[in-house]
């Protein structure tokens, strides 16, 4: 299966995960909880991967509007879980909306945002997105097994 094929289905099961993470906390409060050098609670990295998704794929692949404030995604607090799993679904729609309409050469094509300061094509970019993911999905799973 061509890489085209399979980035929609590896973000649709990341952010599938996302959303059972976030549904599996005990209490809302626990999503927001920070404690033993823990630097970010489970509310907030779910807020950074929305924004960092709906930001590098959402708006700069699939010119979807979004305007992303990265400090907000860190400094918010207490926002209800249902709000938390409606954006995980909106980002989920604007990922794979946006994935499933680039074509092989759009992927070898540069990413239109210099972000680590060297050329990359999308599809090294998108790579790299996608192992951001799982890398806050792992720690929001271990985030929520430290507090049961």
């Amino acid at each position: 299966m061509m890489l085209q094929q399979t980035l929609p289905q590896l973000f649709d099961k990341g952010l599938s995960a996302l959303k059972k993470e976030i549904e599996a906390y005990t209490t809302e409060t626990d999503l927001w909880i920070i404690k033993d050098g823990i630097l970010n609670s489970g509310g907030n990295l779910c807020l950074h991967l929305v924004g960092n998704l709906k930001h590098f794929i959402g708006k700069t692949l699939g010119n979807i509007p979004y305007e992303r404030n990265r400090e907000k995604e860190f400094a918010d607090k207490n926002i209800a879980s249902e709000n938390l799993l409606t954006a995980i679904e909106e980002t989920r729609q604007a990922v794979i909306s946006t994935l499933q309409n680039l074509t092989n050469d759009d992927l070898d094509k540069i990413y239109p945002i210099n972000v680590f300061g060297t050329e990359m094509t999308t599809e090294s970019f998108v790579l790299h997105l996608y192992g951001h993911l799982n890398y806050h999905l792992g720690q929001i799973n271990y985030h929520r097994r430290l507090l049961n």
